[in-house]
């Protein structure tokens, strides 16, 4: 039997060697015939801890790898480049009103 392969994007990595990654699907409504979207959430073992969060990634089936772990990371796809980026001061509006100067 074929493993299954789904793709979807990174939502959070903050455990040691797991990601947890949502996986969205579109299907119509045999009813009213409307296209709907259900999301998934399936957490995936990481062994370099190489994902960020917003990645785009494909995900293997696997033997049980702990108690909620089915899958294993099987490529990056896409990374996220606002994760990489960092914010400088100069960037930033100054909206920041210090406590005391009350306008």
């Amino acid at each position: 039997m074929p493993k299954k392969r789904m793709t979807g994007t990174v939502m959070s990595n903050h455990m040691e060697k797991t990601i947890v990654v949502q996986v969205e699907r579109v299907f119509q409504d045999p009813l009213s015939k409307k296209m709907l979207k259900k999301h998934k959430k399936f957490k995936a073992h990481d062994e370099d801890n190489q994902c960020m969060i917003g990645d785009v990634v494909e995900i293997v089936e696997s033997r049980p790898l702990s108690r909620d772990k089915r899958f294993i990371l099987s490529k990056i796809l896409k990374t996220n480049v606002l994760s990489d980026e960092v914010i400088t001061e100069e960037e930033t509006p100054d909206l920041i009103i210090e406590r005391g100067e009350q306008e």
